[in-house]
């Protein structure tokens, strides 16, 4: 029998704990090892756990290392076949593990998988953050199966069909431990956000494969660490939306999405000023600086790893599509776009 680590990373998060870690013992523990690994908490998570829950390992990081960086030094520490890297606002249900273990174990090309993600606050519409799987378009915008920018579609079993997807959330991935070594982990750089987008594309440039499994249901609270509105996530989704671009485009794919992307991100930083929110502007500048000052290291890691035409790569323009032609829906966009 495979051993499964669900490992919840938590960073000052107790009154998540407290309302969440009890369905996921109760769901996972026939299944799964739970394992809470501590971003150097400041409030008193870590005493609350050992108070209530002594039964449970927990990982202490000495420092906060964000959610990337966060995870790679917590998995260093935890044997297992399989890592679930699980946030701590997500509510599990019943046999939410067996079915993606199940899917995994059918192929040695599948590395990667996510469960349907729901939102908690209404239950019957996809969840922001990975809804029923991830993708990207040809200039590194991501969306999802259920939800197309803030457009969020109602769970009407309309995407209940195992499928290969781009990426997998990072609020709720299951992930061959082995492969999650040989592709470097997630990139500590990127601190958080995207970085499971950057994680994904590396692996199936490797040649493997993200799944997406929807007799698995989680319900995810989101926004947890850093609201919607946050010029501090603006600036870290500029920034890694473009490392990751660097890092895992083809060569011959480089210019192109480059040149367009410094296009578009003018427009939107323009569209910020215009709007009156100047430090979401001043992240977006800061986004790009950091990329030019940052390019060596980032060219560095480009050459670990190989790059080529990533299966389910959307080539179609998202931005395009949804704000000038109104597709709200995944349903909408045209099959052929979506590499094989």
């Amino acid at each position: 029998m495979k051993k499964v680590a669900v490992v919840i990373l938590n960073w000052n998060g107790k009154k998540f704990l407290e309302e969440f870690l009890p369905s996921v013992i109760k769901y996972s523990s026939n299944d799964a090892e739970v394992i809470i690994a501590d971003n150097a908490s400041t409030d008193d998570s870590v005493a609350f756990l050992q108070n209530q829950y002594p039964e449970l390992r927990i990982v202490r990081n000495d420092n906060n290392y964000g959610f990337a960086e966060g995870y790679n030094c917590a998995l260093r520490q935890v044997q297992a076949d399989y890592y679930v890297l699980l946030n701590s606002d997500i509510e599990v249900a019943a046999n939410w593990i067996p079915p993606v273990i199940e899917l995994m174990e059918s192929s040695p090309e599948i590395a990667i998988c996510q469960p349907k993600l729901l939102s908690f606050y209404h239950r019957d519409t996809f969840e922001y953050a990975g809804a029923a799987g991830g993708f990207i378009d040809r200039y590194g915008y991501p969306f999802c199966k259920g939800r197309l920018f803030a457009s969020l579609e109602k769970d009407e079993g309309q995407y209940d069909s195992v499928c290969e997807i781009f990426w997998a959330s990072g609020a709720a991935m299951f992930v061959k431990s082995d492969i999650y070594w040989k592709f470097g982990g997630l990139d500590g750089d990127f601190f958080a956000h995207m970085e499971e987008i950057d994680f994904c594309w590396r692996v199936k440039n490797g040649g493997y494969k993200v799944m997406f499994c929807p007799d698995s249901k989680v319900y995810h609270v989101g926004g947890g660490t850093l609201p919607k509105s946050s010029a501090r996530k603006t600036y870290l989704n500029f920034r890694n939306n473009f490392t990751l671009l660097y890092k895992n485009l083809p060569r011959r794919k480089l210019f192109p999405v480059f040149a367009t992307r410094l296009f578009l991100d003018g427009f939107a930083a323009i569209k910020f000023l215009t709007e009156g929110a100047s430090k979401d502007f001043l992240a977006v500048t800061k986004a790009h600086f950091y990329f030019y000052t940052h390019f060596k290291n980032i060219a560095k890691k480009r050459k670990q790893f190989q790059q080529k035409e990533a299966s389910q790569l959307y080539t179609g323009c998202i931005v395009f599509d949804h704000y000038l032609r109104g597709v709200k829906k995944f349903s909408q966009l045209r099959k052929e776009k979506f590499n094989p």
